[in-house]
C-alpha cells in the first residue's frame, strides 16, 4: 500500500493505492524480512497530510513484526527463521556524538522507517540488520506490533517524566500510545495513581477499567495534581489544559511528532502565572532509540504488558487510517499482511 501524494485526508479519501512491487534484495547490511503484521500509527496520517515531510512514492508503516527470509551478504545475525520487529528507527549514523551517547534518536542522519525508507504496509521488507529486534516468543505477531513504537515511545515518554514511584501521574489523550503507557506505569510504579483525561467517553471507560484512578474530559480538573503528564494529542488544546493542571515543579511531557495547526491560535492564550510558572517545565520526545524498543519487547513479556488490539487486513489499510483520523477508536489497529 503506498503512499504517493500527500494532502489532507476526509472521511470517504484513499490515500493509499495498492501497487505490485518485486520483492526487494537485501543489501549487503540488511535482512529481507516476510511482514506478518504491521500496526497503524498517528504518524502515517502526518505523513499523508505533510506534517512529516516523507519520501513519496512510499510504503509507510513502522510497527513491523515479521520472519526474517534472507540475510545480506555481511549478516551473521538474525538467523533465517527469526521473528522480528521493526520500529520508526530504521537506521542512524552510529558515529556521531548522538549516536555514541545513547541518543541515536537524535542523529542527523536519522531515518524513519515508513517516511524515508520503504516500510511495511507491504509483504515483504529489508531493513538493517542491526535495527531489527527479535520478538519474545511469549508476544504474538499481532501483540507485539504496536509495542514497537507507541509502547516504545511510551516507554520513552515515561523515563523521561522522571517520575518517582508514589508521585501522580496524568496521560492526556488514551490512543495507541497512552493505553500502553498506563499498563506500563502500573508495572513500573505500582503506587502512583493515573490521571487519564480523553476527549471519548469510551476511551475514559477503557483508561478506568486498564487501572486509572480517574478519568475525564480535557477540560476536567483531576482529583490530585499530576506531578508529570503525558501528552499524546495532536493538538495545542490539550498542552495548555495540562499545564494548568500539572503540580508545581512538574513537568509535561509532550509525546508528539508533529501538532496539527487546527488550534495553533491556542497558543496565543498562554497564561504564564497560571499554566508555567512554579517551575513546571516541557519535554519534548523525539523518535526512539533501539535501546527503547528491546526494552519494552522485554518489559511486555515479563509484565504481560499486552496493548489492545484490533486486525484488519492490509488491503483495508486505507478504512484503518480514516478511522483513526475520524475516530476515535479503542487501543492500536493492526494490519494482518496477507496476500491480496
Amino acid at each position: 500500500m503506498v503512499l504517493e501524494r500527500i494532502g489532507p485526508m476526509s472521511p470517504d479519501s484513499d490515500p493509499l493505492v495498492a501497487r505490485r512491487w518485486p520483492i526487494p534484495s537485501p543489501g549487503p547490511e540488511e535482512v529481507l524480512i516476510r511482514v506478518q503484521a504491521c500496526a497503524v500509527c498517528h504518524t502515517e496520517l502526518d505523513e499523508i497530510e505533510g506534517r512529516v515531510e516523507a519520501r513519496v512514492p512510499v510504503i509507510p508503516g513502522h510497527q513491523i513484526v515479521g520472519e526474517v527470509a534472507k540475510l545480506g551478504a555481511e549478516v551473521e545475525s538474525p538467523a533465517i527463521g527469526t521473528r522480528v520487529g521493526v520500529g520508526w528507527i530504521f537506521s542512524a549514523c552510529g558515529r556521531c556524538d548522538y549516536c555514541l551517547n545513547d541518543l541515536e534518536n537524535l542523529c542527523p542522519q536519522f531515518h524513519g522507517t515508513g517516511c524515508h525508507t520503504h516500510g511495511g504496509y507491504a509483504e515483504w521488507m529489508c531493513a538493517p540488520a542491526r535495527f531489527v529486534h527479535p520478538v519474545p516468543d511469549k508476544l504474538s505477531s499481532i501483540s507485539a506490533a504496536p509495542l514497537l513504537c507507541g509502547g516504545a515511545i511510551g516507554l520513552r515518554s515515561l523515563r523521561l517524566a522522571s517520575l518517582d514511584n508514589g508521585q501522580v501521574l496524568g496521560l492526556t489523550g488514551f490512543g495507541g500510545s497512552n493505553h500502553q503507557v498506563l499498563r506500563l506505569a502500573r508495572a513500573l510504579y505500582p503506587d502512583s495513581e493515573v490521571m487519564v483525561w480523553a476527549r471519548d467517553a469510551n476511551q475514559r471507560e477503557q483508561a478506568l477499567a486498564t487501572g486509572a484512578a480517574w478519568a475525564g474530559p480535557t477540560e476536567a480538573a483531576p482529583p490530585a495534581a499530576p506531578m508529570a503528564i503525558i501528552d499524546t494529542t495532536p493538538v495545542w488544546t490539550t498542552v495548555l489544559k495540562a499545564l494548568e493542571f500539572l503540580a508545581p515543579g512538574g513537568r509535561l511531557v509532550v509525546n508528539a511528532i508533529s501538532k496539527e495547526d487546527s488550534d495553533r491560535d491556542a497558543l496565543a492564550t498562554l497564561d504564564y502565572a497560571r499554566q508555567l510558572w512554579r517551575e513546571k517545565s516541557i519535554q519534548s520526545v523525539a523518535n526512539v532509540t533501539r535501546r527503547d524498543i528491546s526494552d519494552m519487547l522485554a518489559l511486555a513479556a515479563r509484565h504481560g504488558l499486552l496493548p489492545e488490539t484490533r486486525s484488519m487486513p492490509l488491503a483495508k489499510a486505507n478504512e484503518a487510517l480514516r478511522q483513526l483520523r475520524f475516530g476515535p477508536i479503542r487501543g492500536a489497529t493492526v494490519l494482518e499482511v496477507r496476500e491480496f
